[in-house]
């Protein structure tokens, strides 16, 4: 199924679980022809995102309504600029108005938070990545959200990429015995990246020749100098990712150190949802 498919899929619980038999406020004070214009604004600085999923949500509601976006994904929005404009039948707009906002809402609020988090490094090579940490069948949108916020994108899912994080090394009985077991089944040549959090762990790892080490919950001390060891393998050696407990008063610091990502689950786990506001403007 592609992306268009679960959205609409997404789109459509959405629709059911809000509206269920009828939007019965709606239907009983508007007239079922009375028609009208509706303008989404922000109400704060954003970044937008979402777009494309609030269209579809109205789209779903009445595929006659006119609808134009104001804003493309990843533009930067002001108080009071428009984001999107509608037109057509005013149940149909009202209908769609919270699920559709609720879309615009939270992606708007993780691109948002990304800009962030990606102007706290900027001046330096380091990119911001995302993690798996997200909204359970949102995946997709809210990944999408955080390229329009300027991150990056970590693995989609588990399907695409090997990552031995700590319990996998203990599972598997350590370092070496891990990367050897992966490097004998991982036939499709996926990307394979091994998390280490001391020294000892990372000097074992190297001579392994993964593609990413991912160091965990390291001081910038030991993660300045596992840096240094990585960086001294040349121009071959394994990129490196800084992950656990990201802030915007650390990933600074963090991105000195001249690992060339950091992960933040943050940006998809607790981003607040950006202030927008639909308005009918005209009947």
């Amino acid at each position: 199924m592609d992306d268009h498919s679960n959205l609409v899929r997404l789109i459509d619980l959405a629709l059911e679980e809000d509206v269920g038999p009828g939007d019965w406020t709606t239907e009983w004070t508007v007239d079922a022809e009375a028609r009208g214009e509706a303008i989404v604004v922000a109400k704060e600085s954003l970044v937008v995102s979402g777009i494309g999923a609030a269209v579809t949500v109205f789209n779903r509601v009445d595929e006659g309504l006119e609808i134009e976006p104001e804003a493309e994904e990843g533009a930067s929005a002001q108080p009071g600029e428009m984001v999107l404009r509608l037109d057509g039948r005013l149940r149909s707009i009202l209908t769609g108005e919270r699920v559709a906002m609720n879309f615009l809402g939270h992606l708007s609020g993780i691109a948002t938070l990304t800009r962030e988090y990606a102007e706290a490094v900027a001046g330096t090579e380091t990119r911001i990545l995302d993690t798996r940490k997200t909204t359970p069948g949102w995946r997709m949108l809210e990944k999408a959200a955080v390229r329009a916020g300027g991150g990056d994108n970590h693995r989609i899912g588990l399907h695409d990429m090997v990552l031995v994080k700590d319990n996998h090394l203990v599972a598997a009985g350590g370092v070496r015995e891990a990367v050897e077991k992966v490097r004998d089944r991982n036939r499709s040549g996926l990307k394979v990246e091994v998390e280490v959090t001391t020294l000892r762990q990372l000097d074992e790892l190297l001579p392994l020749g993964v593609d990413r080490v991912l160091l965990d919950n390291m001081d910038l001390e030991t993660m300045r100098t596992a840096v240094e060891r990585i960086r001294a393998l040349g121009p071959n050696r394994p990129k490196s990712e800084a992950s656990g407990n990201m802030t915007l008063s650390t990933v600074g610091e963090v991105a000195g150190t001249g690992v060339d990502f950091i992960s933040v689950g943050a940006l998809t786990h607790s981003a607040p949802a950006a202030d927008l506001s639909l308005r009918v403007i005209h009947r």
